[in-house]
């Protein structure tokens, strides 16, 4: 069985006991490492089984896939963040044009002058410290990390998120192709239950993998992202999810979703 999701330490955290076999019952799992800059359009032709994008590639994806209530990565104070080097923000760099995060600063910015340049995410602050971009839009371990590089955040998208809908940030999903869905589901939920109980099994598996290798910053992105909404979305989940698709494709920046596809 064919499943793609990134080698961030929350994807890594979570997968871990589902891909080496650790759940009763399943498959052997045919693994692929990407960023949902990547799967958001890899995903396209259905290559996959089971796939983490980002909520904002949904609309593109959803006649082909199921939503799953488990596996993703929403909550609360871990929004992406514009980061800047002090200059006027004109040239952005962006780690893809179909993930929430760049859903979400076009939401916010309301503007058609900005040059936009879609980077991979470990390049964006690297990019805007020596002057190429003015400003980035970063997410992952970035949170952590930006100071390191001289810079400072214009804009937390989480927090201004939060502040205008009183709902969590939906970040990335995992779909799943629907004949499996239900058992999918329950795979991935004793996944994210056995990580949490044996959180020591999967350290090597996630330094493998972690582009940010201080162990520090790991456990930091883990404890961030693999949350209460990770093993169940909750209506809160699902509600987070209708509002963003709807204010996107109310702006003309996706195409609408059936509200039926973003319910139980």
């Amino acid at each position: 069985m064919k499943i793609a999701f990134s080698p961030c330490p929350n994807d890594t955290f979570v997968f871990h006991a589902l891909v080496h076999g650790l759940i009763e019952d399943t498959p052997a799992f045919d693994v692929t490492f990407a960023d949902v800059d990547v799967t958001n359009t890899a995903a396209l032709d259905g290559k996959f089984d089971l796939v983490k994008v980002s909520y904002a590639a949904l609309p593109w994806l959803l006649d082909q896939y199921t939503l799953l209530d488990c596996g993703g990565a929403l909550g609360r104070g871990c929004g992406p963040l514009v980061v800047t080097n002090g200059k006027p923000m004109r040239k952005i760099a962006v780690p893809g044009d179909r993930t929430t995060a760049y859903l979400l600063f076009r939401l916010w910015a309301q503007r058609s002058d900005l040059d936009i340049e879609v980077v991979p995410f470990h390049q964006i602050m690297p990019g805007v410290a020596n002057g190429q971009f003015d400003a980035g839009l970063v997410i992952h371990e970035a949170r952590f990390t930006y100071q390191n590089y001289g810079l400072s955040m214009l804009q937390d998208l989480g927090e201004w998120w939060e502040s205008d809908t009183g709902l969590p940030i939906p970040l990335g999903a995992i779909l799943a192709k629907p004949e499996i869905a239900e058992q999918a589901t329950r795979w991935i939920k004793a996944s994210v239950r056995h990580a949490w109980a044996h959180p020591e099994a999967s350290r090597e598996f996630v330094r493998e993998h972690a582009q940010e290798m201080d162990p520090d910053v790991q456990r930091q992105h883990i404890a961030l992202y693999v949350n209460e909404f990770t093993e169940d979305l909750g209506e809160a989940g699902y509600e987070a999810a209708r509002a963003l698709l709807a204010r996107a494709a109310e702006a003309g920046l996706t195409p609408p979703v059936r509200t039926q596809a973003l319910s139980r």
